[in-house]
């Protein structure tokens, strides 16, 4: 049941790394307010099972395109096809991303270039791809996922705490150059929040303590929930956010020490 209508119906989102964790629960909750999802991975096996999954739930219309995001020519197809599909492209969201988190020494030059591929390169490309149908509408909302350590990073927190700051500038700059064509462009800087990564940290462990274990280094005492980022992705999709762009907000309990 919607409780508040963030009057996204017949928006369309683009969601990469959509599947699965964080991503797959803002697909969920944005198709529920109405918008007209698309969701993209590697797997495509996968996408369809959780697509599906999506549209049982919410019976409005989803689209899955297995993409690699790394790669720009199957990024160029993606976007040639959502647009072929549904005319226009109202939010991106990207989202997709890993955990590469070692000290200095320990990164080789092919992992530097991996993560900046992924992380940073994708983001781009992405934008790139989006931003000339944007302005033809003079509208648009984009959304991209960092942490927290990109603004204040930590020890051993490398290659990804370089890379996700790069998107924060990114998000600036594009942000200032296309406000005039009323797109917005925001980051959120996730801290910790449940997701099947961190559970695959837990290994054998009790999900319940190795998460109050996590809470401990959180000002607020608790680890975020997956509904928490898909909530922030959902407003700042909306026109309840209109007046809000080149922002990085942290969504983390409180941990960053930056603003």
């Amino acid at each position: 049941m919607i409780m508040f209508d963030l009057n996204l119906k017949n928006k369309v989102a683009l969601i990469t790394g959509g599947s699965d964790g964080l991503g797959f629960a803002a697909a969920k909750l944005l198709s529920e307010q109405g918008a007209i999802v698309v969701i993209c991975g590697r797997r495509k096996d996968y996408l369809k099972e959780k697509a599906n999954i999506i549209k049982e739930v919410t019976k409005n219309e989803i689209l899955d395109i297995q993409c690699d995001v790394t790669n720009p020519d199957q990024c160029e197809k993606l976007i040639k096809k959502v647009i072929s599909e549904l005319n226009h492209i109202d939010i991106l969201v990207n989202n997709a991303g890993s955990s590469a988190a070692y000290s200095f020494e320990d990164v080789s030059d092919q992992e530097w270039l991996e993560d900046i591929n992924l992380k940073l390169m994708a983001s781009v490309r992405m934008c790139r791809l989006v931003l000339p149908n944007m302005k033809s509408r003079k509208s648009g909302s984009i959304i991209n996922a960092t942490i927290g350590g990109g603004k204040a990073p930590k020890s051993s927190q490398l290659p990804t705490s370089v890379t996700r700051a790069a998107g924060i500038n990114l998000t600036k700059s594009l942000s200032n150059e296309f406000a005039p064509y009323n797109i917005r462009v925001n980051a959120i800087c996730i801290g910790l929040i449940k997701s099947a990564q961190w559970e695959r940290k837990a290994h054998n462990s009790d999900l319940e303590n190795f998460y109050k274990e996590l809470s401990k280094k959180v000002p607020m005492g608790k680890v975020g929930e997956e509904i928490d980022y898909a909530n922030l992705v959902a407003f700042l999709s909306s026109d309840r956010s209109a007046y809000i762009s080149g922002t990085a907000i942290n969504l983390d309990g409180g941990m960053c020490p930056v603003v």
